[in-house]
């Protein structure tokens, strides 16, 4: 039972504090989850985080379902994305109430977009976490040179250059290189 509270409490905190959507979300997962409570390894947050993002529907409930799996079974699953939702359900029905109530000021739209700068800074934090995990296999604290994974950073960049050249499908990009990695993989491992 205590585990079940601490994973809506860790839940309920990442739901409160994820201003910016999923991809904000995802530094205050990996602080709740992997570095405060080490219920997963940071392997096993980034595969999760890979499988969420890959799934239908918001990535922070996506990623509160599969810890809450995880670590305790479907009641687990149940009770991380209710931690998860709760904050947003309650702060959304307050906010529609006054924006509605209160639109016409001017300090509301002051508010929301200095908001925008936080929101930023929390996605490319995320995005740096999961690059360097895929780029040397551990987290940004032990960093080794040597553990550099060249194929992996070829393959970012080759995706990165056809989703900004060609704005192709996303969905695409992510099938081929995770074909092509795996392909290339296999070849480097065999010879």
């Amino acid at each position: 039972m205590e585990l079940l509270w601490t994973l809506f409490v860790s839940f309920l905190q990442v739901g409160l504090f994820s201003v910016g959507g999923g991809y904000a979300a995802i530094p205050l997962i990996q602080e709740q989850i992997v570095n405060k409570h080490e219920l997963l390894t940071m392997t096993e947050f980034a595969d999760l985080i890979t499988i969420a993002e890959m799934t239908p529907g918001p990535i922070s409930i996506n990623s509160a379902t599969f810890v809450g799996q995880r670590v305790h079974g479907p009641l687990g699953a149940l009770v991380c994305t209710i931690g998860c939702i709760l904050p947003a359900f309650v702060i959304c029905l307050t906010l529609a109430f006054f924006y509605y109530k209160y639109r016409d000021f001017t300090g509301v739209q002051t508010v929301l977009t200095a908001l925008r700068p936080a929101v930023v800074a929390l996605i490319t934090s995320a995005g740096i976490s999961i690059l360097i995990l895929a780029l040397f296999n551990n987290n940004i604290n032990n960093i080794v040179i040597s553990d550099f994974r060249w194929i992996e950073f070829i393959l970012f960049v080759i995706a990165f250059f056809i989703l900004r050249k060609y704005k192709a499908n996303a969905v695409s990009i992510i099938l081929g290189t995770g074909i092509l990695g795996t392909l290339l993989q296999l070849a480097v491992n065999t010879f």
